[in-house]
């Protein structure tokens, strides 16, 4: 399984039920992803996410350098609990403009097709997103 390296970060709220934050240096995605963690998820990878596509499954992971740290502009780097893996539900998109009753779109990344929201980076926003992927069927 070969992996590619993007720039985005990555929670997971368990091993089957990752998040992918896609956007532009200085979009939002550490602080998204922050706001998740708050909201019960762990990290995976900030800044610099592998994705390796397995059958029809897509996995993220954190190079081994950055594992467990995440970056807070006004702090600094911080140390954070982290999940080394998970399979990836869901793409945001930091970029895309917001729309009042989006529908996921399907984004190609490594081979494979994500299902991609537009993202905001407030904290409305992200406990909204914790129960929308947490109130998901598993994935087989």
């Amino acid at each position: 399984m070969s992996a590619a390296n993007i720039h985005a970060s990555a929670v997971a709220f368990g091993p089957s039920r990752g998040v992918l934050i896609l956007g532009a240096s200085g979009s939002g995605k550490s602080r998204l992803a922050l706001a998740l963690i708050a909201e019960g998820a762990q990290l995976v990878a900030d800044d610099q996410v592998f994705l390796a596509r397995s059958d029809d499954a897509l996995f993220a992971r954190a190079p081994r350098s950055i594992e467990g740290l995440i970056e807070v502009r006004g702090l600094g780097i911080l140390r954070v609990a982290f999940r080394r893996l998970a399979r990836l539900v869901l793409a945001v998109d930091m970029d895309a403009e917001p729309a009042r009753l989006p529908q996921p779109h399907s984004r190609p990344l490594a081979g494979a097709a994500l299902p991609c929201l537009p993202g905001r980076n407030d904290t409305p926003f992200a406990a909204a997103l914790a129960r929308y992927v947490c109130t998901q069927r598993e994935p087989h």
